[in-house]
């Protein structure tokens, strides 16, 4: 939502909103988190990425998608499509709690606008978060990044 290649239009941001405030308490009720929320076709299909300790698996995600059909057709939203799946081994960071949760795994970074170096991307390992700032080793330096000002940030698959 705040994190994506794309311009999305405040219109369709509050959709977003307003369909995350949705979703994350029905997921959370099942004890799964909501990593992301992704309409594509106009809103017409809904795309949904969860998270657990320990993974997701294909069962997981089947019961959260028939419990969603029935929360959202409850709520009223309207839709074609709905995708319910885990977020990847390069998963998405977007809330201090993700930075915290996978503090000590590498990450990638890009922020919005350049350091003084002039640099917009940084790949280290996560050291943790605090106060809105989410410090990272790059190459036995130490970073400081806020979270307000970063583009996307992904976790680095451990292969």
């Amino acid at each position: 939502m705040g994190f994506g290649p794309f311009f999305i239009c405040a219109a369709e941001y509050g959709a977003m909103a307003a369909l995350a405030g949705i979703i994350e308490p029905a997921v959370a009720g099942m004890g799964f988190e909501l990593v992301d929320t992704q309409m594509s076709n106009h809103g017409r299909m809904l795309r949904i990425f969860i998270d657990k300790p320990g993974g997701i698996t294909v069962d997981d995600c089947a019961d959260v998608s028939r419990h969603l059909t029935r929360v959202l057709a409850v709520e009223g939203v309207d839709y074609d499509r709905l995708e319910v799946s885990s977020p990847g081994l390069d998963r998405p960071l977007r809330k201090a709690a993700d930075f915290a949760r996978f503090a000590g795994r590498r990450i990638d970074v890009r922020m919005r606008r350049p350091d003084e170096s002039g640099r917009r991307r940084f790949v280290g390992t996560l050291r943790g978060v605090d106060g809105g700032v989410a410090t990272l080793d790059v190459e036995g330096r130490i970073v400081a990044l806020e979270l307000e000002g970063m583009e996307r940030a992904r976790l680095v698959p451990d292969l």
